[in-house]
C-alpha cells in the first residue's frame, strides 16, 4: 500500500513540473539526454550575445539569450522569436521582455530582402529574399543550440511580430515535429507563409493582434492576400479538429479574448485582440511599432503561461 502511494505521490509531483513549465530535470534530459547538458556554456548566463551558423551556403546571426541560473544541468524550453521587417534580435529582444521568462531564447536574423529600403525578411513574404530557405535555417538553428546547450527539445516555441510572426505560422506548417506551439502578435499571415499547410499534429496557438492596426488590418487586405485575423484562426481551428469555440470574454477594457477548444491531441487555439490596439507588442515599454499600446497585458507574460501548457509527446 506504501508502496502505490508513493508512485501515486511522485506522479502528481511530476504532473506538477509539467505545469509549472519551467524547466524539466527527469533522467532523459539531463546530463546526456540531450548532447548539450552537461556542456560549458557558450556565454555567461544573464547575458544576450551575438553567435552564426552556416545554413544555405549563407553566414546567419542570432543574439541568444541564457537565463539567469543557467547551469548546463537541467533542461529548460527554448523560445524562438523572429523580429519584424527591417527591425533586428536586438530590437525585438528590447521591447518583447522575452528574455525575462525562464527559457532559453534565440533572436535569429533575417536576411535582406527586397522592396523599399532593403529590409530585412523572413520566407513567406511577398518582400522576403528569393531562394532563402528560413525553415531549413532554423532547423539548423535548433540543431545547434541542441549541440551546445541543454534544452528540452519537446519544449520548443516560436514567436514573433508582424512578419515574424508570419513566420512562425509556416514553421507551425513545415515544422510542426519540432515546434511545439506558436504566438504570433500582429502577425502578417501572407499566403506563402499558410500554402499546404498539413502539419504532421495539432499546433497550439496564441495569437495577438490589435483591431486598430493600420499596418496589418484586423480586417485583412486582400490586395496584399491578408486574411481577416477570424477567417485564419477559423482556419487553425480546423486544422487542429478543435470542436468548441467558447464565447468572447473580455478580460480588461481593452482586451478581449477568444478561444476553439476541445480540439485534437490536446491543442487549443487563443486570440487575444486589442481594442484599437495597433501595430504593436502589447506591454511593451519601448516603440514597437505604430498605434495604441496597451498596457492591460504583459505579451510575454500571457503567452508564456499558454505556452507552459503545451509540449511535444
Amino acid at each position: 500500500m506504501k508502496r502505490a502511494l508513493s508512485r501515486t505521490a511522485a506522479s502528481v509531483v511530476a504532473g506538477l513540473t509539467l505545469l509549472a513549465g519551467v524547466s524539466l530535470t527527469s533522467p532523459s534530459y539531463a546530463r546526456g539526454g540531450v548532447p548539450g547538458c552537461g556542456e560549458a556554456a557558450p556565454q555567461a548566463p544573464g547575458t544576450t550575445a551575438p553567435h552564426t551558423l552556416t545554413s544555405g551556403g549563407l553566414t546567419r546571426t542570432y543574439q541568444l539569450h541564457l537565463p539567469e541560473g543557467y547551469t548546463g544541468d537541467r533542461a529548460l524550453p527554448v523560445v524562438l522569436a523572429f523580429h519584424g521587417r527591417g527591425n533586428t534580435g536586438g530590437g525585438t529582444e528590447e521591447f518583447s521582455k522575452l528574455s525575462t521568462l525562464p527559457a532559453i531564447v534565440a533572436y535569429p536574423e533575417g536576411v535582406v530582402g527586397t522592396g523599399d529600403g532593403q529590409r530585412q525578411a523572413w520566407q513567406g513574404a511577398p518582400y522576403a529574399a528569393p531562394g532563402v530557405d528560413d525553415v531549413a535555417f532554423t532547423g539548423a538553428l535548433l540543431d545547434s543550440l541542441e549541440a551546445r546547450l541543454c534544452v528540452d527539445p519537446r519544449r520548443v516555441y516560436a514567436t514573433g511580430k508582424s512578419n515574424g510572426a508570419g513566420f512562425t505560422a509556416l514553421l507551425a506548417c513545415r515544422m510542426s515535429d519540432r515546434i511545439a506551439a506558436i504566438a504570433p502578435v500582429a502577425g502578417a499571415f501572407y499566403p506563402g507563409t499558410g500554402e499546404n499547410c498539413r502539419p504532421s499534429r495539432p499546433v497550439p496557438v496564441i495569437d495577438f493582434h490589435g483591431t486598430g492596426d493600420a499596418t496589418i488590418p484586423y480586417a485583412g487586405d486582400p490586395d496584399r492576400g491578408l486574411p481577416a485575423l477570424h477567417d485564419w484562426l477559423t482556419a487553425w481551428a480546423g486544422r487542429d479538429n478543435c470542436r468548441t469555440r467558447t464565447p468572447d470574454r473580455a478580460t480588461a477594457p481593452d482586451i478581449t479574448e477568444s478561444r476553439w477548444t476541445h480540439c485534437a491531441g490536446g491543442a487549443e487555439v487563443r486570440h487575444v485582440a486589442v481594442t484599437d490596439g495597433g501595430h504593436t507588442w502589447p506591454g511593451a515599454d519601448s516603440y514597437s511599432g505604430g498605434g495604441y499600446t496597451t498596457q492591460s497585458i504583459e505579451a510575454h507574460e500571457v503567452l508564456r503561461n499558454f505556452l507552459r501548457r503545451h509540449h511535444l509527446r
